[in-house]
């Protein structure tokens, strides 16, 4: 955090703001290819849609951001082999002109995927 100070006097504190998403690795989208069959492919593989990117440090996974600027930050992670078909949608564009890619991923049914969701470590109080 970092304070701000006003002729002696404690003003505000100001928090960075840290819900923006950080550069990760490119992801090809280009990579999967188009299903000969849609109507087949929702039989057997559910949709997700976020901006995609490669996972830090498991090259074998794909992170999945569904709303990269929003005020609930969390993510999916799937196995690559477990998506069989990804389709490109209308990209995002930041306040500073970046450019974020956003996609469909088609993940297998029955497959594990993983969701990360962050959140304030407090203490509860009983009720009583």
């Amino acid at each position: 955090m970092d304070r701000r100070e006003d002729k002696g006097m404690l003003k505000e504190e100001i928090m960075p703001i840290t819900n923006f998403p950080q550069e990760l690795k490119r992801f090809e989208v280009e990579a999967y290819q188009k299903p000969g069959n849609l109507k087949e492919l929702r039989k057997t593989h559910v949709p997700f849609t976020g901006s995609p990117s490669k996972h830090p440090y498991d090259p074998k996974k794909v992170v999945l951001i569904p709303d990269p600027y929003g005020s609930i930050p969390f993510y999916y992670e799937f196995k690559s082999e477990d998506i069989a078909f990804i389709e490109k949608l209308p990209n995002l564009v930041n306040l500073d002109g970046e450019t974020l890619i956003m996609a469909r991923l088609w993940v297998k049914k029955r497959s594990v995927g993983v969701v990360c969701t962050p959140f304030l470590v407090e203490e509860t109080q009983m009720q009583g």
